[in-house]
């Protein structure tokens, strides 16, 4: 139910309510694009595909930072990490257009679609710019559109004017999207989620499972309004029925504390959920600066994998 890096340099914040009032979604995501590289200092892409496989022992000439210190305490013997890194990156951003992802609590501010097409568009934009190849789904109760993973002229144009399209208004199912796209991409691929995920989390986790079964690597992104989170209503309030839900007028003060508990409970079963698949899980609030929230989350990425 809703209602009607490295710290040396700190870029600009790109508020979101500045970025609302940018009409063109290509502006937005390049800029998005710009704002992150600028806040972590190299390519926040380096790494991104590179998983890591077995231990070996450490031979004369190995680089010292892949040693691992945790086996070492235990063992008292020298092990390096291996990985294995695909020669090119393939990823896919699946985004989500259903009906409750329209929503916006502040009028100034993006909707939760603005928000993650915004991402969608930015991370395009720099996969894109080293070369790599990206693709895109939309979906809401099923896959509606999806543009292959490439590497060519006219992608991103062409990406950011599906992403453009505005929300419909079917219902959220997440499992059978991810069920479909599991089977149907046929390499491996990074696959980006950007949804409010707002769907019974134990089938949203089988549809990621699905996905690392088939060895492609799913990165959860979570977005929610501000208003989702914080819950900041205090007059009687008639909230509007969303995704198949009827309209309720209820008093916020009296059910504050308990819808606040069920959503630390629905995001926390998702996080633990993906941490126990060894998927990525992050979540974004349409309050916060995009580049930071983005930024923040590919430089901790990036920190792991080194």
């Amino acid at each position: 139910m809703t209602p009607a890096a490295d710290d040396s340099t700190t870029p600009v914040a790109l508020d979101p309510r500045l970025l609302a009032r940018i009409s063109g979604l290509e502006l937005r995501a390049r800029m998005l694009a710009e704002g992150t590289i600028s806040g972590i200092h190299r390519s926040p892409y380096q790494g991104f595909s590179v998983e890591f496989v077995e231990h070996r022992k450490y031979s004369q000439g190995d680089d010292l930072k892949h040693l691992d210190w945790k086996v070492y305490g235990r063992s008292d013997k020298y092990y390096v990490k291996q990985y294995e890194q695909e020669s090119s990156l393939r990823m896919m951003l699946v985004v989500d257009a259903s009906e409750s992802m329209a929503y916006r609590g502040d009028p100034a501010g993006l909707s939760k679609h603005e928000y993650a097409v915004t991402i969608a568009g930015a991370m395009a934009h720099l996969v894109l710019h080293q070369a790599d190849a990206v693709g895109l789904a939309i979906f809401d109760d099923r896959v509606q559109r999806v543009i292959p993973a490439v590497h060519k002229a006219g992608q991103f144009r062409a990406m950011c004017r599906e992403l453009g399209v505005p929300p419909g208004a079917r219902k959220t199912r997440i499992r059978p999207v991810l069920d479909a796209l599991a089977e149907q991409l046929d390499r491996r691929h990074l696959v980006v989620i950007l949804s409010d995920l707002f769907d019974d989390p134990r089938e949203l986790l089988k549809g990621v499972r699905h996905l690392r079964h088939r060895r492609h690597e799913p990165i959860v992104m979570h977005v929610m309004d501000h208003a989702e989170l914080e819950f900041p209503f205090a007059r009687r309030t008639r909230f509007r029925g969303l995704e198949g839900f009827e309209p309720l007028v209820t008093e916020p003060r009296v059910v504050r504390e308990r819808y606040l508990a069920e959503v630390r409970r629905f995001v926390e079963q998702l996080r633990a959920g993906c941490h126990e698949l060894n998927a990525d899980y992050v979540l974004f609030d349409t309050d916060r600066p995009l580049d930071e929230a983005l930024a923040t989350y590919l430089a901790n990425r990036q920190a792991r994998a080194a």
